[in-house]
This record gives structure tokens, sequence and C-alpha cells, in this order.
């Protein structure tokens, strides 16, 4: 078992439980990249267990490594943020000390990856704001015109779920309709651009396409 904080934030809040564990533990960035996991994965065998404590955009980061390196077979532990949208998708405790149990004795279950069409990967939400365009959920129209903002997550099952709130009514009192959808790709098309928050990361540039999609092979999370 290996174990990675993910920036000052991550270690002040696991470093006090990690010692008291006596584990072993790697600093990584708050966003670690290629030069800081790429090593400690060629390291690790592949009945290796690797725990990333850190937000869900460390989690991603270290998610897109295994994609990369053809890792995707490793276990995978993780030690949540508190409000960690990862931790609600795939009902992982955020206490510390539950979190840590967790991540030494459970079992690896394999999970669907979703990924983007701009290199990266969805560990917890991808959040689009305000927009006008269409979104599709494989074939079938999820909502089209008009909407107030679009969430994508993976989904245990299907693979992508989408959700699409439409805009308020009433001259503002009431909230928009929502639709959601799940299966194994999402799409959106948008103008004029729009950002897109990748797990709490606001994208470089707008963009007026994007899609998300399951990736033909799961990773392995460990889980309840």
């Amino acid at each position: 078992m290996r174990v990675v904080t993910c920036g000052e934030t991550a270690r002040a809040r696991w470093g006090p439980a990690l010692a008291d564990a006596a584990l072993p533990v790697d600093d990584l960035p708050a966003l670690p990249a290629r030069a800081e996991v790429d090593p400690l994965l060629d390291a690790l065998p592949d009945d290796a267990r690797l725990v990333v404590a850190g937000d869900d955009a460390a989690l991603a980061a270290v998610l897109v490594r295994l994609l990369r390196r053809e890792r995707l077979a490793l276990a995978v532990g993780v030690l949540p943020a508190a409000d960690s949208a990862a931790a609600a998708v795939w009902g992982l405790p955020t206490d510390v000390e539950a979190a840590l149990a967790l991540a030494r004795t459970g079992t690896a279950r394999p999970v669907p990856l979703v990924r983007d069409d701009h290199g990266g990967v969805v560990a917890g939400r991808h959040e689009v704001g305000p927009f006008h365009g269409a979104v599709y959920c494989e074939d079938r129209l999820v909502a089209e015109g008009d909407a107030a903002g679009m969430v994508v997550t993976p989904d245990p099952d299907a693979g992508v779920a989408v959700t699409v709130t439409g805009p308020r009514r009433l001259g503002g009192l009431r909230a928009g309709r929502v639709a959601a959808h799940a299966g194994r790709a999402v799409q959106l098309g948008c103008r004029p651009g729009v950002t897109v928050v990748r797990d709490g990361l606001a994208a470089d540039r707008p963009v007026t396409r994007r899609s998300w999609y399951r990736h033909i092979e799961d990773w392995r999370l460990v889980r309840p």
C-alpha cells in the first residue's frame, strides 16, 4: 500500500492519521502531473494498492496517469476532501477514521472510468454554466435551448450521468425544470462558448462542443 498526499490541504487533513498508522507516504503537489506520478506507478507491482489523499482534481490527475500508463488494473483507495463529489458518487466516507479504514482494508471493485474529449477524466463532476445549445445522452435529446447549467458525473451502472437544469421560470420565482439521463456517452453543443469546470478546476478557454464517454476499461476503486 502506497499513500500519496496531494497538496498542503490534504497533508493537513490526513497527515496526523497517516502518521499514527505508520503508513508510507509520498507528498505530491495539489495537482500532480506526469513527472510526479509516473515514477511512483513504475515502482508499484500490479498487486499493490495506491491511496490518493486529496481533492477530486488530484484524483482525476492520478487517474489520467493510470490511463496513460495502462495501469487501470491497480487498486486505488481514496482519502477524499470533505466536500468531494467523487465520494458522493461512489458512496465513500469522508470521515477521516472511516475513510482511512476503508482505504486500508476495503475491496477494490471495477467502476466506470469517464473520459472527456480534451484528455481528461471525471473523478467527481464536470459542470457547465448557463448556455444555449443541445445536450444528448447517446442518441436521446436531453435538453435543447436555454439552460441554467449542466452537470456530468460517473454513473456506477451506465457509465455517464448528465443532469441539465432549465432556466428559471415565472420571472425567476421558480427553479428551472431538471432533466437527467445516464448512458455510455454525453455530448454538448452550444453557442457561444462556455467554460467547463472539471472537478473544481475551470478550463483554460471556452468551448462550443464537449463530449464525455465511458472508457472501454474500468478502473478499480476501493469502495464499500
